[in-house]
């Protein structure tokens, strides 16, 4: 039968087109004859092309009998069922076969409103000329050429079925509508942003081994002009925080599986910079399960990892060091170098450091915790920093931000071991 398409409708757009009105009520009246003969086509279109028909017609061109390929005791019945669609559904032109199943859903079998169809047609059109595959949020101010509407406000559309969703309003029919594959609908769009940043986190931990970034630190692998860099090191330190994954705890939970699942360490109890150096320093070890000689200087990726090895295996170092850190370097074949004996006490200045030199070595320690976590930033100048201090119970404070600013100003009186430890620590004022 002929379907008179308006000038510039596109054939394809069955599913939201008036002009098949003809069509629909001829397959409506089928279906109400043999309920059976119709709602087959839905399920059948979509495994077209996986089962050859083959059509056999007498001198006058009618139809009388089909074979295909296969045996068994229902293969008359199937042949029976596909010589009907065959005769029912045998377009002048090509049609995809998702595009009939879903004509024959929306249209036939559970006939929606056409102004509700011009709005899923749009959607669907819209994806297909943008090639999008898998769940993607539609932007509000997107409008699309259907059928013989020329800018559809498909943007809004999508917005108005979330609200409808929302209000209970949606009927469940035109929601499993939204939810097929070739619509690929989003109703929460914070839900695709999370999915496209845990595409970045995968794509940075593959490249690194690792997902401890600086806090600066950007990400992007395309080389094209224009594209987007994704900072990665700011969404990394936003999800550590405090509540980073949300205020429902259900979905931070499942949220924090995700990112277990990309680096277990991830959210690791000490300071990303720490581990950074660790991972980096792991990828080095050799085959044999040994480590190569790295001295101070040795840059990976912008750090110096032979300086900060030579400081974690101080005795200083490592005694501020948990249990499971000491434990990973160990297997590095990282420990500690043992401090020398002390000398016999021939002198009162070398029976026990002074108040001044145990005040140096707490701001020391503060200021290694400092730069472990924050990099080279500078310390402001009301900044404490909480450090483990030997034969103390709790953490004592150290004014890290005074003490920077008064050793500075005092840098003329400090010893040449005082001076190195330092510079060691990126000090160029020392």
């Amino acid at each position: 039968m002929p379907v008179f398409l308006e000038p510039s409708e596109d054939p394809t757009d069955m599913v939201a087109s008036a002009s098949f009105r003809p069509l629909v009520a001829v397959l409506q009246g089928l279906r109400s004859h043999d309920e059976r003969l119709v709602e087959q086509l839905a399920s059948r279109a979509l495994s077209s092309g996986k089962r050859k028909v083959h059509v056999r017609r007498d001198e006058d061109g009618q139809i009388v009998g089909a074979g295909g390929e296969g045996d068994g005791e229902n293969q008359e019945q199937n042949d029976t069922n596909a010589t009907a669609e065959s005769a029912l559904l045998h377009f002048s032109s090509p049609r995809d076969a998702s595009t009939i199943a879903a004509f024959l859903r929306t249209r036939v079998y559970r006939p929606e409103s056409l102004v509700w169809l011009e709005g899923y047609q749009a959607l669907i059109r819209w994806r297909t000329e943008n090639e999008i595959t898998g769940l993607y949020a539609v932007p509000y101010d997107v409008e699309v050429e259907v059928g013989v509407t020329k800018d559809f406000p498909l943007g809004r559309w999508v917005h108005q079925q979330r609200k409808a969703l929302r209000a209970g309003e949606l009927e469940e029919r035109r929601k499993e509508l939204l939810d097929a594959p070739e619509a690929g609908m989003v109703w929460e769009p914070g839900e695709e942003a999370w999915e496209n940043k845990l595409a970045a986190l995968r794509s940075y931990r593959r490249a690194t081994g690792h997902l401890a970034p600086r806090q600066d630190q950007v990400w992007g692998e395309g080389e094209g002009e224009g594209e987007e860099m994704v900072p990665i090191g700011q969404h990394i330190a936003n999800l550590r925080r405090k509540g980073g994954l949300g205020k429902d705890q259900e979905r931070a939970a499942e949220r924090a599986k995700q990112l277990a699942a990309i680096d277990p360490d991830w959210n690791c109890p000490w300071p990303l910079d720490w581990q950074r150096h660790y991972r980096v320093l792991a990828d080095l070890v050799d085959a044999d399960g040994s480590l190569p000689d790295i001295a101070p200087g040795v840059l990976m990726d912008g750090d110096d990892i032979g300086r900060w090895l030579t400081r974690q295996r101080e005795a200083s170092t490592w005694a501020q060091l948990t249990e499971d850190q000491q434990e990973r370097l160990t297997t590095l074949g990282v420990k500690p170098v043992q401090a020398p004996s002390p000398a016999p006490a021939t002198t009162r200045a070398t029976k026990s450091p002074s108040k001044a030199q145990q005040a140096f070595q707490r701001g020391l320690a503060a200021l290694t915790q400092w730069v472990e976590r924050e990099g080279q930033r500078p310390v402001p100048r009301g900044h404490s920093e909480q450090i483990a201090v030997d034969g103390e119970m709790e953490p004592v404070a150290v004014k890290l931000g005074v003490w920077v600013s008064n050793t500075k100003q005092r840098r003329d009186k400090l010893t040449q071991e005082q001076r190195a430890a330092l510079q060691a620590l990126g000090a160029e004022w020392a």
